[in-house]
């Protein structure tokens, strides 16, 4: 087959971010994320500040007193360039980047971002995220945050899902979602996935359905997790090298419309978000999420479909 490939010219700012707006307004259903690149640091930072080679950074707190997934206007809420586009072939792909500035909010240092998603194989889809710091150490955590339902995006709840995740630990939660910094065995509590089963089996044992960060068994890409929908007969393997995969079944979903008009209850969709751990620059004893001049920081995932 053929392959056409489009490249667009990239420029780097010299001045002023490329991506400044002179008014922002988060989106109608935004804080929902759907499907979002999450970034510069996904997931929660406890008091939206850090200390970082002796200096103290402020972060916006977007989710009470914290900040989550970046800030009020995190890597999902910004406009991303199209560094290149294949649209034809047996492996087509799109290719994103983003600058993201120094003190851009609140984080250090001028990074660059590129992101790249290709159908990888038949009924696969890769995921590549690289950051490469220009100046400073900075906290680095990108994320993918795609909410799925196999059964079809308006077929009601994922409650009967069957879900395997390979992990044997948690990171503990405290009443404000942040790791209080233990490391638990899921062994004999509702945690526990190692071995496939459905959701529905034991949510009602966990306030608020499953939003935990899991310690993924195993280092390098191994696979993370699998997710079954036996009405449909559809299967998803999740495949990551990532430390940890945060497991969210969407609770806070309430009447949100969606693809086609359909509205999307709670537990409509699950959220598989390999990452590192939440809060590590605050966890010293955690994975380190910094990167400095000179690394890159990668993260790579692939979803394999099945039915």
């Amino acid at each position: 087959m053929s392959s056409r490939k489009e490249t667009f010219q990239l420029r780097l700012p010299t001045g002023e971010p490329q991506s400044s707006l002179s008014s922002f307004q988060i989106p109608k259903n935004g804080t929902t994320y759907f499907g979002a690149l999450v970034g510069r640091v996904g997931n929660r930072i406890s008091g939206a500040r850090f200390v970082l080679n002796g200096t103290a950074y402020r972060l916006y707190p977007n989710d009470g007193t914290s900040s989550i997934h970046g800030g009020h206007r995190g890597f999902s809420f910004v406009i991303w360039t199209v560094k290149e586009l294949v649209v034809d072939g047996e492996f087509p792909y799109i290719k994103l980047y983003y600058y993201s500035f120094n003190k851009e909010q609140g984080f250090p240092g001028d990074l660059d971002v590129y992101v790249t998603y290709k159908i990888s194989g038949a009924y696969e889809l890769s995921v590549t995220m690289e950051a490469t710091p220009r100046t400073k150490a900075t906290p680095v955590n990108l994320l993918q945050h795609s909410y799925w339902n196999l059964g079809g995006h308006n077929s009601g709840s994922i409650l009967s899902n069957t879900v395997q995740i390979f992990a044997s630990n948690i990171t503990p939660l405290n009443d404000q979602l942040i790791p209080t910094g233990a490391i638990s065995s899921v062994s004999g509590t509702p945690y526990d996935f190692r071995n496939p089963n459905t959701i529905e089996s034991r949510i009602n044992y966990v306030k608020g359905g499953y939003n935990m960060n899991y310690v993924v068994d195993g280092q390098g890409m191994r696979k993370v997790a699998v997710v079954e929908d036996r009405r449909s007969g559809r299967a998803m393997e999740l495949w990551a090298d990532q430390p940890a995969v945060q497991f969210y079944t969407a609770y806070y979903l309430n009447g949100v419309e969606g693809k086609g008009g359909a509205i999307y209850g709670r537990y409509g969709g699950l959220c598989l978000e390999t990452q590192g751990f939440p809060d590590a620059v605050n966890h010293p004893q955690f994975p380190s999420q910094i990167v400095n001049p000179g690394e890159v920081y990668k993260h790579d995932m692939l979803f394999k479909f099945s039915f």
